[in-house]
């Protein structure tokens, strides 16, 4: 087959790109940003050839597009004059999670990562097929498992039935489209319905146990009412350790290179699944050591005495943890925190949280507000000073005066969002380069 990926360096897109290219499909894509993102690397290493205009030939081909681009965007309406099929991501990802045991992970945080590790582990133990959002993606036919990162942006995971489900956590995002907390934990319950075999989920988050799915549920955590608990936690700068217990036996102690209780949670998740589905614990325990994280999750470099940290954390709950888990690693060094915010609906319901979260660091800076969706007329009096306002040691800061990071000495400064911080952080480093030359 044939398909023409249209938004191919989404990070979602990109991996599914090449997850069809690697079951044997001819793969070409759009996108409308000619600038490299980090998304292109594995489309690059397989020769997947993208297109910044219409000059390639597309009538044969099945298209698959971002959620994100509309109906009138020129290469939807051109595949739509040509007659062609198309598909919406999440609809080719469907019909992909019918071929094989697929395992969901699902949750307003932690999913890239836990997928990730979740992949990790099944690829060396006995081979799987994967769908990360960080651009990554593998597949080959004859794996068993498919694992993908599913996301609830407005319903689209409701496209799949996995054999399971993983949920982190459940808390209101997407406030563009969800109501209220309501509105996301039926979506949540929708989702866990269709699922397969078992839902595994975290028990110590109070709204997924308020959530009613008809599903063999196993619940992880660190609290004594979960099927799978975390116990006798150790937090310092090598790391995180903890005894596993399930069903109330202990079954083993574990040392992770991962920090913050969070990636415990995650961690927990992995385990349950894998002893569920009678895969050799101790080989599990092996290959969790030497995961190595996902991209643009905690992801750091070193220049002299500072460490640069970019993350993709851009809710109230991802700021704190990921604050928390730099100051677990780097207990001498001065935290300080840069965030871009996105969507002014976000900020105008979250700022308190957000500032709440930023004022862990020793110092923040907070940028304008970043909106691809949003119109800022649309949202009167909704900036980034309402976050400003409220932390303790606090400013704004834009790429024009990146030079006000450098008066931090033995620090750590971590770059946060979901959307281009990096151009703020690529500035940065810049300058780094040059003190330390």
């Amino acid at each position: 087959m044939k398909y023409y990926f249209i938004g191919i360096k989404g990070s979602g897109m990109s991996s599914l790109a090449t997850i069809l290219f690697d079951l044997g499909n001819k793969v070409i894509g759009y996108d409308d940003d000619d600038k490299y993102k980090f998304t292109e690397e594995q489309l690059i290493n397989r020769g997947i050839k993208i297109y910044y205009d219409q000059s390639c030939d597309i009538k044969d081909h099945i298209i698959v597009y971002s959620p994100a681009f509309k109906a009138e965007h020129k290469e939807l309406v051109r595949a739509k004059e040509l007659g062609l099929k198309c598909l919406v991501y999440n609809e080719m990802l469907g019909e992909l999670t019918k071929k094989y045991d697929t395992i969901a992970i699902s949750g307003c945080h932690g999913k890239t990562t836990t997928t990730a590790l979740l992949s990790h582990v099944l690829t060396n133990i006995t081979g799987a097929n994967y769908l990360i959002g960080d651009g990554t993606g593998y597949a080959n036919k004859n794996n068993k498992y498919f694992v993908i990162e599913a996301c609830e942006y407005r319903r689209h995971f409701l496209q799949y039935y996995p054999k399971y489900t993983i949920i982190t956590n459940i808390e209101l995002d997407h406030v563009d489209y969800y109501k209220d907390l309501e509105d996301i934990k039926n979506a949540y319950e929708a989702f866990g319905n269709q699922t397969k075999d078992a839902v595994i989920a975290c028990g110590d988050d109070m709204n997924i146990r308020d959530i009613n799915i008809n599903r063999k549920v196993i619940y992880y955590g660190f609290n004594d009412n979960n099927d799978v608990i975390a116990k006798n936690v150790i937090l310092n700068s090598d790391g995180s350790s903890f005894d596993l217990y399930i069903n109330n036996k202990y079954v083993d102690h574990f040392n992770i290179s991962l920090y913050g209780k969070h990636m415990i949670l995650n961690t927990l998740s992995i385990l349950a699944l894998t002893y569920f589905e009678n895969i050799d614990i101790f080989k599990v325990k092996e290959y969790i050591k030497t995961f190595k994280g996902a991209k643009r999750r905690f992801k750091e470099k070193i220049f002299g005495d500072v460490i640069t940290i970019d993350d993709y954390a851009h809710h109230a709950t991802e700021l704190k943890v990921t604050i928390e888990s730099a100051r677990q690693k780097y207990p001498g060094k001065e935290i300080v925190a840069v965030y871009l915010p996105n969507t002014y609906s976000r900020t105008k319901l979250f700022y308190k949280e957000e500032a709440l979260a930023l004022n862990k660091a020793d110092k923040a800076y907070v940028m304008d507000i970043k909106a691809d969706r949003e119109y800022k007329e649309d949202y009167e009096g909704i900036t980034s000073g309402l976050i400003i306002n409220l932390l303790n040691n606090g400013e704004r800061i834009s790429i024009e005066e990146t030079d006000k990071l450098l008066q931090h000495k033995n620090s750590v400064v971590i770059f946060m969002s979901c959307t281009s911080i990096y151009h703020i952080q690529n500035e940065y480093e810049k300058l780094l380069m040059e003190r330390v030359v």
